[in-house]
């Protein structure tokens, strides 16, 4: 199989789809490797690593598009990427599609195979693609809420530490998942008075055992998230409804609970935002304001790290690029219903109920799809 992977023009996105030394076991797996010049810059990976692993240099994205069986990203193709996918390629990446009815339209028409690194399950009922990048937007989401928080960048000018003789500042975070854990430990390493909101008491219980009494948890209601509002100085919004629209956790009229220069993080931005005010921005701009609440609503925060970010990612999604292009999609996903899981469209078909739902489309099971 041919294997192309192009640099990704998202802006600011700096991770690449393939590091070299995916490249090298693909190469060993006697696939070729295409790879666009200057994809891998952004994260530290030049192109003479790619080739010495074994990958064939290609000029631009038009050329990796057109002569790639399967295409290998990061974030989901934009819409000039998207003019270039055609029927009977595989396009393996992270989709996003349920807020994105454009995106899903340009798919289906395209015919491609597309598979979403987000919705790909594992044996324990987790998402394995999904989980590294969760671990990384999760760990920078009280970093980047602690420079929101900068007076000179808007925020109160609360430090979230405190020092001897001032409290620290108050974080909440809604979620108790991957992203909510990992920015709870962040948020607890800087000093702050942490409380994590979830639905789950036995993950609750278990965060409490983790963290040893370091943080508060609390079930999460409506009526909760509003009793917590007035104190809090952070927000992170780390709720995943696992390839569906992010719920809305906080009104805009509930901005007025919140005391000015606040912050809102939504990690969640992605799938939408689980807060009604956000909206996506980028890390050449990443805050606004609304009603005197700051938000950072970056919708690739792992871009920031590309060089960690593009490790942890190709190390959980290497296993499934060799399984599709050793096997071929069709095979792979009939002997791995958690790859299968990941299917989102084939030959202009859509094989996700979160997303049909999302938009009021029909939609065919992958089963039905693979034949």
């Amino acid at each position: 199989m041919k294997i192309g992977c192009p640099t990704e023009i998202k802006p600011q996105e700096f991770r690449v789809g393939l590091t070299p030394e995916a490249v090298r076991e693909a190469a060993a797996h006697g696939h070729e490797v295409l790879v666009q010049a200057g994809a891998g810059l952004g994260a530290g990976f030049p192109d003479q690593d790619y080739r010495a692993a074994g990958a064939r240099i290609l000029p631009d994205a038009a050329a990796i598009f057109a002569e790639a069986d399967m295409i290998v990203k990061v974030k989901e193709p934009q819409a000039g990427e998207r003019a270039m996918l055609r029927r009977g390629q595989v396009l393996f990446t992270y989709l996003h599609l349920a807020p994105d009815p454009a995106q899903t339209r340009e798919l289906l028409e395209s015919g491609v195979t597309a598979i979403a690194y987000e919705t790909v399950t594992d044996a324990r009922g987790g998402l394995p693609l999904l989980a590294p990048m969760s671990e990384v937007a999760g760990r920078l989401a009280p970093q980047v809420g602690a420079w929101t928080l900068q007076k000179a960048n808007g925020g109160s000018g609360v430090l979230l530490g405190g020092v001897p003789g001032v409290r620290p500042g108050n974080v909440v975070v809604i979620g108790g998942g991957v992203v909510g854990a990992a920015a709870a430990r962040v948020a607890v390493g800087m000093g702050a008075n942490v409380t994590v909101l979830d639905r789950s008491v036995p993950r609750l219980s278990e965060l409490d055992d983790v963290f040893m009494g370091r943080l508060t948890t609390q079930y999460a209601t409506q009526a909760a998230i509003a009793d917590l509002l007035p104190g809090a100085d952070m927000v992170i919004g780390a709720v995943l409804v696992p390839g569906a629209a992010a719920p809305k956790l906080v009104t805009r009229a509930q901005l007025r609970l919140m005391k000015p220069g606040s912050v809102l993080v939504d990690v969640a931005i992605d799938q939408g935002g689980c807060f009604e005010t956000s909206h996506p921005t980028t890390h050449r701009d990443p805050v606004f304001e609304v009603d005197g609440i700051m938000h950072y609503c970056v919708a690739n925060m792992p871009g920031a790290v590309a060089r960690t970010s593009t490790r942890a990612l190709g190390n959980a999604t290497l296993p499934f690029v060799l399984a599709l292009a050793d096997k071929g999609w069709r095979r792979a996903l009939s002997e791995d219903a958690h790859l299968r899981a990941g299917l989102a469209t084939h030959e202009g078909a859509l094989a996700s109920a979160p997303v049909a739902a999302a938009q009021g489309l029909d939609w065919q099971a992958p089963e039905a799809l693979i034949g």
